[in-house]
């Protein structure tokens, strides 16, 4: 070999070790940190054909990202690898693309469990490691895998305690009468084991809460199971592994069954705006158990007219009034191996009517959080009130010795009488519903007795107890907090005390109103008005995890939509939605202003998680009820459909109409010119390029009609404005005003407030989610803060001054009244609080690269604040924002998560002080620049920043 040969020989190994080491290095710090099937680790019950992959990478450096990916689907542990994955083996696949990957592998088959992993090249095609391994399980995926199991209901009420009844009366009703409802039913059956286990599951639907039983002990931690749904329609089952539950030999599997939503045959029923019977009928369940021996044979156990039944303790039970529970009717043992159940009745096979059972892919409710006796004191009538200092939704927990057959009742309630002697009733709403929240415990007189409810819950504050020997104490009583056990996943914080107050409040109130669906409060109605349910959906999606959540929802709004005729052309027929979803509780049809969630959910939903599959589901629906809503296009071109601002100071629809100033056409014009713009590109995403055309038609047509009929001069001003605050901020924030006349507008608003209001706001649910964050983006961003914490009415400050921990549903002046009227639970009132994250922490996410793929970082702020930290959570990471100003020098703390990017929003004053990690901007060699109107946009890849330059007061407006 030449000398010349040895060199290139020399030279070519040299580099093969060099790329062999910086490919293994690349690889080491390509660490996979999360990795997601639809959203979940290791998820069971799987029901949808193409599953969506998902993986979050930890790295160092800067601008990291994916170029490509390779990822593996088999069918065991063993054939996990390239050559032998007998399931899916995508090969390389040129993408960035991290989240929501879609499964494009053989047909998946029903319980089937498979395993996958992945592996992914960088920016600079450095391979990382294959993940660990990871699994996901099919669920029942059809009617017909439910083989044998049948629906079992109660066959004979068989109650006979004299507290089995409740009074019943709404404000219409001279006098009240007795109910009792469905009766709990109590079912079991022995099965024998006789091989050892290998796996087993178990799949519950219940027409109504259920709780499962497996040899005496509970199974899961699931309480309130399943969510609610419109039943006839949709049901929803859970799976649980009970492998270890199971003992050789003879097995006792029990279930007791309430009323829930399903069987709720009381409240309501005599309300003009419902139907007279609210309930689906008595409750039912459905139960299989498939189990898998060690020796690979199988065998199924479920329900079926072999069952035995029975009622016991719980003699009432309804989701508004409460759990009674007469301790002298317990059945010790009856979920037990070897009860003695001869004297027990056969159930009842049933046949309710219900289209669709799917696996529930939202979290369970559960019991969250306990809290003991904030304070104790006694009523003028000498029972004992106990203040929890929290209002919550939940029940209490009681552990008391009294003697057999006393009575204690319970009435929750969240607030005190004005004189603060006594609780008052009224905001819980017992009138309107027809029944008290009241739970009852009949003691059975021996040792100390515990006790909790199983199917009801209640929105309260204070519990007023009657019937107990003793001053209520902590070993007495705790409340506790029950609903869906959503993730916090994003925070806030900042150097204000009443802004960090105001986030905590709006957290509590939406934490409270989560039971399957977002309510509209957890005491008197407990419904999912859907306009409750957009005005707070982007504050909820910063905060929680509510992926799956709204892809609940949405489906409970599809399968509430029925035939209704067009206004303008009554022969056309539309499917539209109700005012609530689910339910039989429906109002009337969905107004405009209700109606955008069916669009803005999943418009909320692709924007913050980037996922398209919920637009493309419900893109037949959305696209039907925007033509509906078309047809009340009067010959001005507006829209004659509309509910209203709701609850804006001082508002009543009965005493006081007109202090609703926004009418309620012009507000439901401004959100629906915002919806023909979503749904543009709704259709651009689903190919309908016809239907795109005619919403840019549509939306053009309905900017030059809003702003002739609308915009108007203030007398004896230069300024314009939409005849009201709400109706200004609308057209603000989606873009209606035109540009020539913004700052007309912007100073038509602010003299509202400042000259005509005093310093505050006149919204409602629509003006208020806006009106914070349009005044910031608007250069008035001290106003804004002006307005939100003034302690003078209306204000938030005034609300929290008030004693109130959760924000209530009228703005009224208190301290005036008797007691607080209406609910004092209202999550429609924390859509304004998204102002913490999208203003003051300046983190709102690409409509172009939605998810935040591409975010915007734009701080807009008070001189009155002088730091603020938010965490967002992303599908690929947690984006931080921490910043501080000093001295007009604001310092900002940047974490771009791995394969994202950041547009840092700037003047291009604030570009000239600019430094990026203590170098100036233009020694800076990780980011790039853009120029956009009469600002710049910098762009940051993955990494940590820490970010400076001199603050620039000039109204930053694109």
């Amino acid at each position: 070999m030449s000398k010349y040969n040895c060199f290139f020989s020399l030279f070519f190994l040299l580099v093969f070790q060099f790329s062999c080491r910086q490919n293994e290095a690349s690889s080491s710090i390509l660490i996979f940190d999360k990795l997601l099937v639809n959203s979940k680790v290791n998820p069971s019950a799987i029901e949808n054909d193409q599953p969506l992959f998902s993986w979050i990478i930890n790295t160092e450096g800067f601008n990291k990202s994916q170029s490509a990916y390779h990822i593996l689907v088999a069918s065991s542990k063993e054939k996990l690898n390239e050559d032998d994955a007998d399931i899916w083996n995508s090969n390389k696949v040129e993408s960035d693309k991290s989240a929501y990957v879609k499964y494009q592998g053989k047909n998946l088959k029903a319980l089937k469990t498979y395993y996958w992993k992945v592996k992914i090249w960088d920016e600079s095609n450095y391979e990382s490691k294959w993940s660990e391994l990871q699994s996901f399980q099919m669920g029942l995926m059809d009617e017909h895998n439910w083989e044998e199991a049948k629906w079992i209901t109660l066959n004979k009420d068989s109650r006979i305690s004299e507290h089995r009844f409740r009074d019943y009366q709404t404000g219409n009703m001279d006098k009240p009468i007795p109910v009792d409802g469905f009766a709990a039913s109590y079912f079991r059956k022995e099965f024998n084991l006789t091989k050892t286990i290998e796996n087993a599951q178990v799949y519950i639907c219940g027409l109504g809460y259920y709780e499962l039983y497996l040899n005496g002990e509970k199974v899961g931690d699931h309480v309130l199971d399943p969510a609610p749904s419109n039943y006839e329609k949709q049901a929803y089952y859970v799976n649980y592994n009970i492998t270890q539950k199971f003992k050789p030999g003879k097995n006792a599997m029990g279930i007791i069954l309430g009323n829930g939503f399903y069987g709720q045959n009381i409240s309501w029923k005599n309300d003009a705006e419902s139907e007279k019977d609210l309930s689906y009928g008595p409750p039912t369940v459905r139960c299989l158990v498939k189990v898998k021996y060690s020796d690979g044979t199988t065998s199924d156990f479920y329900t079926d007219e072999t069952w035995k039944e029975a009622t016991g303790p719980i003699v009432f039970n309804n989701i508004y009034g409460g759990d009674t529970y007469d301790a002298r009717y317990e059945i010790n043992g009856w979920n037990t191996i070897g009860y003695n159940d001869e004297k027990w009745g056969v159930v009842k096979v049933a046949s309710p009517l219900i289209k669709k059972i799917s696996a529930q892919q939202i979290p369970p409710i559960k019991k969250l959080k306990e809290f003991e006796p904030h304070n104790v004191f006694q009523a003028p009538d000498g029972n004992w009130i106990v203040d929890f200092g929290q209002n919550i939704a939940g029940w209490i927990r009681l552990n008391v010795k009294e003697k057999e057959g006393q009575l204690i009742e319970i009435t929750t309630t969240e607030a005190l009488k004005t004189n603060k002697k006594d609780i008052f009733q009224g905001a819980t709403g017992g009138s309107a519903n027809g029944m008290a929240q009241i739970y009852k415990y009949i003691c059975k007189g021996s040792e100390t007795e515990s006790w909790e409810p199983k199917f009801s819950y209640h929105g309260f504050r204070y519990a007023k107890i009657k019937g107990v020997s003793r001053k209520p104490d902590a070993d007495m009583i705790k409340a506790v907090l029950v609903a869906t056990d959503i993730q916090e996943t994003g925070n806030f914080t900042s150097s204000d005390d009443l802004l960090n107050k105001m986030h905590t409040t709006s957290k509590w109130t939406i934490v409270d109103n989560l039971h399957g669906i977002p309510e509209d409060c957890p005491h008197r109605e407990k419904c999912g008005w859907l306009g409750d349910a957009h005005a707070f959906c982007e504050y909820a999606l910063y905060n929680y995890d509510m992926y799956d959540f709204y892809k609940k929802y949405m489906e409970d709004i599809r399968t509430q939509m029925r035939p209704v005729n067009g206004h303008n052309n009554p022969d056309i027929k539309f499917q539209v939605p109700t005012m609530i979803a689910p339910g039989k509780r429906t109002s009337t049809y969905a107004k405009i202003d209700w109606g955008v969630a069916t669009m803005y959910l999943p418009w909320y939903n692709y924007l913050y998680y980037g996922d398209d599959t919920i637009v493309k589901d419900y893109y037949g629906e959305m696209k039907d009820l925007t033509n509906f809503y078309l047809s009340f296009k009067d010959e001005n071109g507006i829209i004659q459909d509309g509910m209203g601002d709701w609850c804006p100071p001082l508002w009543d629809r009965r005493l006081n109409p007109s202090a609703m100033e926004c009418d309620p056409i012009i507000s439901a014009n401004a959100y629906f010119y915002d919806i023909l713009g979503v749904m543009e590109v709704f259709a651009e995403m689903n190919n309908d390029d016809t239907y795109a055309a005619k919403m840019r038609r549509e939306k053009v047509a309905l900017k030059k009609a809003f702003n002739k009929s609308f915009l108007v001069e203030i007398t004896d001003t230069p300024h314009k404005w939409y005849q009201s605050q709400t109706a200004t901020v609308q057209a603000l924030q989606f873009g209606i005003v035109p540009d020539d006349i913004i700052d007309q507008v912007v100073n038509g608003l602010v003299h509202d407030i400042v000259e005509v209001k005093g310093g505050h706001h006149s919204t409602g649910i629509h003006g208020n989610r806006y009106i914070y964050t349009v005044l910031s983006k608007y250069g008035k961003a001290d106003l804004a803060y002006q307005i939100l914490t003034t302690p003078d009415f209306p204000s938030q400050t005034y609300v929290m001054n008030s004693g109130f921990t959760t924000w209530p549903e009228r703005q009224f002046l208190w301290e005036t009244m008797v007691g607080p009227t209406n609910s004092l639970n209202h999550p429609m009132h924390t859509g304004f609080s998204a102002y913490f994250y999208e203003s003051l922490g300046g983190i709102k996410s690409s409509t172009v690269h939605p998810g935040y793929k591409e975010f915007f970082i734009k701080p807009e702020y008070s001189a009155k604040i002088s730091e603020t930290k938010v965490v967002i959570p992303t599908p690929y990471g947690k984006i931080v924002n921490e910043w501080e100003i000093n001295n007009g020098n604001l310092t900002m703390r940047i974490d771009v998560p791995f394969n994202t990017k950041a547009r840092l929003v700037l003047t291009k004053k604030e570009l000239e002080s600019l430094k990026i990690n203590d170098l100036p901007f233009s020694e800076f060699q990780g980011s790039s620049m853009e120029a956009v109107k009469w600002l710049t946009h910098v762009f940051l890849g993955s990494g940590h920043y820490e970010v400076q330059f001199l603050k620039d007061n000039m109204n930053r407006v694109e």
